[in-house]
């Protein structure tokens, strides 16, 4: 459904160090940053970018907004939310673990990145 989703930072480096940290865990290659200072994440599946705001001001989190990834296993999520902690994020919400919604069990984990961006990272239960 997503082609790309774009993220601000003040910090390119420091968030490259974050979402290396927990891209590389799920799978993905270290980002790499382009012409523009942008970090970016390229996969079959779309492109997760790490960007200064256009406008020069400073970015800042979206209230209400998550970003959602895709794990292949609880283990994988507890050390996605292992490595984002490690490297600058914080927990928010509840641990991982597992949450029931409309009959549907996933083992979700949850993290604020350094700029207080919302990602989630999700397994779908059998």
């Amino acid at each position: 459904m997503f082609s790309h989703i774009m993220i601000g930072s003040n910090d390119i480096e420091k968030s490259k160090i974050f979402y290396d940290a927990i891209m590389k865990v799920l799978g993905y290659p270290e980002g790499v940053i382009d012409a523009k200072g942008r970090c970016i994440y390229m996969s079959k599946e779309g492109i997760l970018g790490i960007t200064t705001p256009v406008n020069g001001e400073s970015a800042t989190h979206g209230n209400g907004m998550t970003i959602g990834l895709r794990a292949s296993s609880p283990e994988l999520v507890e050390a996605w939310h292992a490595a984002g902690v490690t490297h600058g994020g914080t927990t928010c919400e509840e641990p991982p673990g597992v949450r029931t919604v409309a009959q549907r069990s996933l083992y979700l984990g949850y993290l604020r990145d350094p700029f207080g961006n919302k990602l989630c990272v999700t397994h779908l239960l059998p």
